[in-house]
């Protein structure tokens, strides 16, 4: 079953390559499919590749990626457990002299892209999807999703599992004061204890439960 769902998410990275249904492929080094076990019990799902992911063809290794892994081991989560990605496949961007700035997908693009994260979560069966951020929430659950009202809360998608929502951590590199950074790092590792009990849970476990034992009660 395992080497079954490993060659149909390779099968995916395959076709994924060559995907030119919306205009994104044109100006990104390549496709930046999924990464990860086929058994995990978690998928956390990005927005998009950076530039660093795009030149290396793997998700979440640029710096948001390094928040996330050492937010991940803080929360006690093993990385081995868990599958990586992200709504859309390419990078967006705006060149900016030497540098290439990033721009957030548009709905169009998150649309489009939208079958190839859903294909893979179809395939691997997570017991749960973390949604990092907004455009994360807005390609599972197919509709805009308000992080700030709905973090910490899990939503019912369309095949029956439920995505837990948070940030996404390039979010806590933008943030100016260090005071501020710091305690948004802390509630974003509270956020993925709480993600990592509801996956060892299972997806339809209680999300008030497990988020309440992470931030010590408090909701």
């Amino acid at each position: 079953m395992t080497d079954d769902k490993s060659a149909r998410i390779e099968s995916l990275r395959r076709e994924a390559a060559d995907c030119r249904a919306c205009p994104l492929w044109r100006n990104a080094t390549q496709t930046v499919f999924g990464e990860g076990p086929a058994t995990a019990d978690i998928v956390f799902v990005g927005e998009q590749p950076g530039d660093r992911e795009d030149r290396t063809g793997r998700p979440f290794v640029g710096p948001a990626g390094a928040v996330f892994d050492r937010a991940l081991a803080e929360a006690g989560v093993e990385r081995k457990r868990a599958y990586v990605t992200n709504a859309v496949k390419h990078f967006k961007f705006e060149p900016r002299g030497k540098f290439r700035l990033h721009k957030r997908p548009n709905t169009g693009e998150i649309d489009v892209c939208r079958r190839w994260l859903m294909n893979e979560i179809d395939v691997l069966e997570p017991r749960l999807i973390v949604a990092l951020g907004a455009t994360a929430a807005q390609s599972l659950a197919g509709r805009p999703v308000a992080i700030g009202k709905h973090r910490g809360e899990t939503l019912v998608l369309e095949n029956g599992l439920r995505a837990f929502v948070t940030v996404h951590p390039s979010s806590l590199l933008r943030l100016p004061d260090e005071a501020d950074k710091q305690a948004a790092y802390a509630l974003f590792v509270q956020d993925l204890r709480a993600a990592g009990e509801l996956g060892a849970e299972g997806a339809r476990a209680g999300a008030p439960a497990a988020l309440a034992r992470a931030r010590g009660g408090l909701l």
